[in-house]
């Protein structure tokens, strides 16, 4: 398990990070989400030593880091960083030897690599003749050649369609399920939504929330329901402890506890048929939001005024 515990950075005057902490466990893909200026990058970058920390801890497996260790790291910026004249199999296959395999190996492993994530046509080719997405897969593959023991991918899907993301997802599972602890860094919610296991989530330079995807939603999200009916359903709009979120003639969607939903489920059937009832599971952006949004309220009101100024 990768685990941070109070990491403390600043630039100057600006606090980044303040008191950052989460882990990583092995096996799993763990959103890293927030917003641009959040803090993200620069937690990545402390966590593979090309920033340091002005304190806290990062330990693998309760060892703390050192360059040893992080050498078996794999990352891949937001920035791409590969050569554009090189061909694509040369360009994996020298970044493979770096890590100490000899030519043979490194080319096997690189060719191998590049087949899995769609790029086996285009092995010699220069990477400034790949479209976007497709350099993205070799920023990937340069990732991952050396086959590391903890993965950092910062927007790793970003310029991908959704066919190249199922691509990806496929060859980065497979890392994790040979235990290597995966953060990835993503604006594009729905997309996280999808593949990760777990969810970190920063703003501010301050951890949020952090968990499993699931257990986020039970704890974070109000209970949401929707209910179609054959009769208008314009009475909910007064009903006691009922929040109507959408409303158009018998279709309502509403926030409520289990009991009053019940209720009103009891209601709407004495007064016409209803078609539909369930509870809606609030998908990773309103969590997202509802999150950030309380936690910034609770922000400025425990904030003294000398903190506001700094």
């Amino acid at each position: 398990m990768l685990r941070l515990d109070g990491i403390h950075r600043s630039f100057g005057d600006r606090l980044v990070l303040d008191d950052v902490g989460f882990s990583v466990e092995r096996g799993k893909l763990t959103g890293f989400v927030g917003g641009n200026g959040a803090g993200k990058t620069t937690t990545m970058r402390i966590i593979l030593g090309v920033l340091s920390a002005d304190s806290g801890t990062i330990t693998l497996d309760g060892n703390p880091l050192g360059d040893h260790e992080r050498r078996a790291f794999g990352y891949m910026p937001e920035e791409r960083g590969l050569y554009p004249k090189m061909h694509v199999l040369d360009q994996i296959a020298y970044l493979a030897r770096l890590h100490g395999y000899d030519r043979r190996s490194a080319t096997e492993r690189a060719r191998d690599l590049l087949e899995k994530l769609g790029l086996g046509e285009r092995l010699d080719s220069p990477v400034d003749d790949l479209s976007l997405g497709n350099q993205q897969r070799a920023q990937i593959a340069a990732a991952l050649v050396h086959d590391p023991e903890v993965l950092i991918l910062d927007e790793p899907f970003s310029g991908l369609d959704p066919m190249a993301v199922d691509v990806v997802l496929g060859v980065l599972s497979e890392h994790a399920a040979k235990g290597a602890p995966v953060l990835f860094s993503s604006h594009q919610l729905d997309v996280v939504e999808r593949l990760c296991d777990d969810v970190v989530v920063i703003a501010g330079g301050k951890i949020r929330a952090s968990g499993e995807k699931e257990a986020l939603r039970q704890q974070y999200a109000a209970p949401r329901y929707e209910i179609a009916s054959g009769g208008d359903m314009g009475w909910l709009r007064t009903e006691p402890g009922v929040q109507v979120v959408e409303f158009d003639g018998g279709y309502a969607l509403f926030d409520a506890d289990e009991a009053t939903a019940q209720r009103v489920l009891r209601a709407a059937l004495d007064a016409a048929p209803v078609t539909q009832f369930a509870p809606v599971r609030p998908r990773l952006a309103e969590i997202f939001r509802d999150i950030v949004t309380d936690e910034q309220r609770h922000d400025e009101t425990t904030t003294t005024p000398k903190e506001t100024v700094r």
